[in-house]
């Protein structure tokens, strides 16, 4: 894709000390602009895709278009790859009804990527306090099925699902243990200061008594 000048200069703003603050006072002064998103996304490099992704337009990310950026987004490593997909959810993806249809669509879709959203979103959900939709118990049994067969990136968001289940509802609390044990998934993984562990048993006990529940 040949670049306007536009892109160019804002290319040429964006280094190895660029910081996410920095990203949003771009992204601010820009405001919503999808063109040149998909010029800053063609350049293949990670901080433009992050404020590519920042001046989307949310109602021309179609199924195809998000196909598409999934796709590109697997020629990043692996934790580049999962923050660029959760970045789009986070910033565009939850924020139209469209799109969160969308994403309540990927549970079993081909792109990895998209089941990892699929499941971030019923943790996010949950997480943020919202009313969560009456599936549960659908969601509990298919990561007890299929947890440990599933892709790293999306086996993290099932496990982190199923780690605010079990904070929120005390009914399945015992089962999301039960799923950390069984999986020994990030059992005895060392956390930063402040931070969750993200196995099931410890994550369940601190946020829960975090929260007096």
């Amino acid at each position: 894709m040949k670049r306007s000048s536009k892109a160019e200069n804002i290319l040429g703003q964006i280094n190895s000390k660029t910081k996410l603050g920095d990203l949003r006072k771009i992204a601010k002064d820009i405001k919503k602009d999808h063109e040149l998103a998909m010029e800053l996304w063609s350049s293949g490099e990670f901080l433009p895709r992050q404020l590519a992704i920042l001046i989307m337009d949310n109602k021309l990310l179609s199924q195809d278009l998000i196909n598409k950026l999934s796709k590109d987004m697997l020629d990043h490593p692996f934790d580049e790859r999962n923050q660029l997909m959760d970045w789009l959810m986070a910033n565009q993806l939850a924020k139209d009804k469209k799109t969160v249809a969308m994403m309540e669509s990927w549970k079993n879709s081909p792109s990895s990527l998209q089941r990892r959203i699929f499941w971030y979103y019923q943790a996010r959900l949950r997480w943020l306090g919202q009313t969560p939709p009456p599936n549960t118990e659908e969601l509990l049994s298919a990561i007890e099925k299929q947890i440990e067969n599933e892709e790293p990136e999306v086996q993290w968001a099932m496990n982190f699902t199923a780690g605010w289940i079990g904070v929120f509802d005390k009914r399945y609390r015992g089962r999301c243990i039960d799923v950390g044990e069984k999986t020994g998934l990030y059992k005895g993984e060392m956390v930063s200061k402040g931070c969750t562990p993200d196995y099931l048993p410890e994550f369940i006990a601190i946020e829960s008594s975090k929260r007096k529940l």
